[in-house]
């Protein structure tokens, strides 16, 4: 017997709500001014929180320093920035200042 009382809370509770929300919602539609209950829907623009969003801003690229080292740059070069490291793009080649000269690196 009170196996069907608490199913019966449970049933009657559950219907309370839903017709709360379904008035909430019905009143702020006819009034004009926001829900009591149910607040507006907002879209939060910005991070994802699963964790390939996760992984995807914390990546950082790996810059590697090889044994070839240049007087100068060759022409039409760009100063970029990587991970907060001042390089030099020449196509697909970059160079990082070091000692008066430049280094190639690899950027991973």
């Amino acid at each position: 017997m009170s196996m069907k009382r608490t199913s019966v809370k449970y049933i009657s509770a559950a219907a309370i709500m839903a017709a709360l929300a379904t008035v909430d919602g019905w009143t702020a539609r006819q009034s004009g001014h926001g829900a009591v209950f149910i607040g507006n829907a907002q879209a939060r623009v910005g991070r994802p929180l699963t964790p390939a969003g996760v992984a995807r801003r914390t990546t950082r690229r790996t810059i590697r320093r090889s044994a070839i080292y240049v007087a100068a740059l060759p022409a039409a070069c760009v100063k970029t920035s990587v991970s907060g490291t001042v390089l030099w793009q020449c196509g697909a080649t970059y160079y990082q200042p070091y000692g008066g000269r430049y280094v190639v690196v690899y950027v991973d």
